[in-house]
């Protein structure tokens, strides 16, 4: 395995960042980011693409970016091209995407690598804080939290207890869509960023953060 690769899908949040970390740490070296331009409504991590760029330099890897418009066969031949191994994804629970991953794998010829899957969100939301992630969240779903919560940041497990008892409807990494993050400060990069926001924007589902992020 140490000679082995993989591309990651990757959009600022922890759930993927945290998937190639546990990857590198199993010896599989992943140089490539791939960022998808979506078809299906607003990415409030699209739409922030500057700071993704910013995430990936960090890393010292090489962002990648594929528009959905092309369809997934086109999707499936990008990666194949990659020369790659693994395809990584941060999957926790939701069954139609993990399928969608592992068909997607097998039409570019690579395995899918899911570490995060099956997991329990809240003992994984404990895991990630406690391995040096610092996450804030860019964007809420209306029907399930207030936009007072844009801009929130998780340093501690203290924090994510009280995000969660003002929350106790809500899932521990935002699993089911509830919220979704920029990470700040991980292992997978040296020091940390701070986040500053731009404007607030609204879509049909989501308030979402415009912002970039500058060194700490």
């Amino acid at each position: 395995m140490p000679h082995e690769k993989g591309v990651a899908f990757f959009s600022g949040g922890k759930d993927g960042l945290y998937a190639v970390h546990l990857a590198e740490r199993k010896g599989i070296k992943v140089p490539y980011l791939l960022t998808l331009k979506t078809t299906i409504g607003l990415s409030p991590h699209w739409e922030n693409l500057g700071a993704l760029e910013t995430l990936a330099e960090a890393m010292g890897k090489e962002l990648l970016t594929f528009d959905m418009g092309k369809g997934g066969e086109a999707l499936a031949e990008f990666i194949g091209s990659l020369g790659t191994d693994y395809l990584i994804a941060g999957d926790v629970l939701l069954e139609d995407h993990l399928r969608w991953v592992e068909r997607l794998a097998r039409e570019a010829g690579v395995t899918p690598f899911e570490p995060l899957w099956g997991r329990d969100t809240g003992e994984l939301a404990v895991e990630m804080l406690e391995a040096g992630f610092e996450y804030a969240i860019i964007a809420v779903k209306g029907e399930k939290l207030s936009n007072e919560w844009l801009g929130y940041t998780f340093r501690s497990v203290e924090d994510l207890e009280r995000f969660l008892d003002s929350n106790p409807d809500v899932d521990p990494i935002g699993e089911m869509g509830e919220f979704h993050t920029v990470v700040l400060k991980c292992p997978l990069f040296e020091g940390s960023f701070k986040m500053e926001p731009q404007g607030v924007g609204e879509s049909e589902t989501y308030w979402w953060l415009k912002f970039r992020l500058v060194r700490e």
